[in-house]
């Protein structure tokens, strides 16, 4: 498997984690939100387990007053400051018979309608509604109530034989008249008190059964709870409207979302944030990796380039002393031309074709010198060296050639001492003027430049007037064996170039105005 294959697999296994992490989030997620609608249902249900405590102890013959069910109400929807459940966050609480009308309600009544009663939980943006059974009542398959509680819009003081006296459920009756004596024979006053059960409501006796064993037919409600005393008066008509109004038959909670919404906002940005730096996660893991394995790549290349390197050394070795033994063979070969060509009896013939073996041995021992010279590695040895002088040095050297073509050769400039190896500067000097010598036509002018440099150090150029480098060979001219004389060997400039970053100096070949070309080296540390 290579490095590309890989790299697939591990940018697969990445983003299967990252996904494996994004899918996790939405799960503990979807947990949350599923846990707060589990907390509201809680509540509902503890709030209806509250009411239904209430209802009981308030509850006599089946009836709760609802005068005296309103406050507990207005308690639990939170209508005054004392309220024991605000932080249950309930907006409105109802209570509603079998067709969804409220009976009685509390708080935020324009909540409650008949489309939120349809459904046992409907949620929205803004809130929730819960419609919950009345606790203590049960719906048979009929769809009857067994053991109703009705609401009465008033207390039994409010009622004359069996009438409301404010008229809300039903038309004003009027009473039997009264003969100075009461249903059981006794006189108003002397007639005992009717008895109270243990909340303080007044309690009656039950009246005489019919010839079955019944109570009256107008006295008995569905489920066979007794009609209470103080609505015997009442038809059957208009109590069995009354408890199919009054009946309870559902309870109706409507709860603030904003906590829940708060709490799903919260997660949700928690979980996206997981996501988020899974997936940075997942991307640096992946980088780091891809860097790792380039890394990895990278020390196998150094380590084969250094074996190669040391290779090449032992190479350059073998081939400088091969460079160096051969020079003797060619000296030998030089002499015996030498001594051919003046011999008496040799032809001219014989001592052209001497000349020639002379010559072409002549050229080849400078290549193979100037190979010596490239290959040799470079010990650089600093010291104080002037530039002006080593010039002069190096003008002289070259002084038959420079005659010969009739150049006029310069040195100017500031005396300056730079820290350099004085033989290897020499050898760069030499080559430079050298090939500004070969390069310079009859009668041109050369010259050596030494100036200081704005950063305390020195520069030094090498003017000549020839016909210049053009721009795309003045990188090439560095290059070994790159040469644009027929004479030269192409080792020159590569030596220079060479010896120059031994110093830690930098070389550029660049054009001569208004012709020819400049050789600038430039920071070279000066000497005080």
């Amino acid at each position: 498997m290579n490095r590309e294959q890989r790299g697939r697999w591990v940018a697969g296994l990445l983003l299967g984690a990252w996904l494996l992490v994004v899918a996790w989030q939405v799960t503990e997620h979807r947990r949350v939100v599923e846990a707060g609608r589990s907390d509201l249902r809680n509540r509902s249900r503890e709030i209806a387990r509250t009411l239904s405590a209430v209802t009981r102890a308030l509850r006599f013959r089946g009836a709760v007053f609802q005068e005296r069910l309103d406050p507990v109400l207005n308690e639990l929807a939170g209508a005054h400051p004392n309220a024991l459940v605000r932080t249950t966050q309930l907006l409105a609480i109802g209570l509603v018979n079998n067709d969804g009308d409220t009976v009685a309600a509390a708080g935020e009544t324009n909540l409650i309608s008949r489309e939120s009663v349809g459904e046992s939980e409907r949620w929205s943006d803004e809130n929730v509604v819960f419609v919950l059974p009345v606790e203590g009542a049960s719906v048979n398959p009929e769809g009857v109530t067994n053991n109703p509680t009705v609401v009465l819009p008033s207390s039994p003081r409010n009622f004359t034989n069996g009438l409301p006296r404010n008229g809300r459920d039903g038309p004003r009756r009027e009473p039997p008249p009264d003969d100075g004596t009461n249903n059981a024979g006794l006189s108003p006053a002397s007639s005992p008190p009717p008895p109270t059960n243990a909340v303080g409501e007044m309690e009656s006796p039950p009246p005489p059964p019919d010839d079955n064993g019944h109570p009256p037919g107008g006295d008995r409600q569905r489920g066979g709870n007794r009609r209470p005393p103080w609505m015997r008066g009442m038809s059957d008509a208009d109590f069995k409207a009354l408890i199919a109004k009054r009946e309870l038959h559902g309870l109706v909670l409507v709860m603030s979302t904003e906590n829940y919404r708060a709490l799903c906002l919260h997660d949700l940005w928690l979980r996206y944030m997981i996501g988020f730096f899974a997936g940075i996660a997942a991307l640096g893991a992946g980088l780091s990796w891809r860097n790792t394995a380039r890394t990895a790549e990278l020390q196998i290349r150094l380590v084969r380039a250094s074996e190669q390197n040391s290779h090449l050394k032992e190479l350059n070795l073998a081939a400088a002393g091969l460079a160096h033994e051969t020079r003797n063979p060619l000296n030998i070969i030089r002499g015996q031309a030498q001594l051919l060509a003046r011999l008496p009896d040799t032809t001219a013939e014989i001592r052209a074709q001497a000349k020639t073996i002379v010559d072409q041995t002549d050229r080849v021992t400078a290549q193979l010198t100037e190979f010596i010279n490239y290959s040799r590695p470079r010990e650089v040895h600093r010291a104080k060296v002037t530039l002006a002088a080593v010039g002069n040095e190096v003008v002289r050297t070259l002084g038959f050639d420079i005659e010969e073509k009739k150049l006029q050769v310069e040195v100017t400039g500031e005396a300056l001492a730079v820290e350099a190896d004085e033989q290897l500067l020499r050898q760069v000097l030499f080559n430079l003027l050298l090939n500004a010598v070969q390069a310079a036509n009859e009668g041109g002018r050369i010259q050596l430049l030494v100036q200081r440099a704005p950063n305390q150090s020195a520069v030094f150029e090498i003017r000549d007037d020839g016909p210049g480098v053009p721009p795309e060979n003045r990188q090439a001219i560095f290059k070994p064996y790159f040469t644009t004389h027929q004479k030269g060997t192409g080792l020159g400039l590569a030596v220079v170039q060479q010896i120059v970053h031994a110093h830690g100096w930098d070389i550029v070949c660049l054009a001569n105005e208004p012709r020819g070309a400049v050789f600038r080296i430039t920071h070279l540390k000066i000497v005080a």
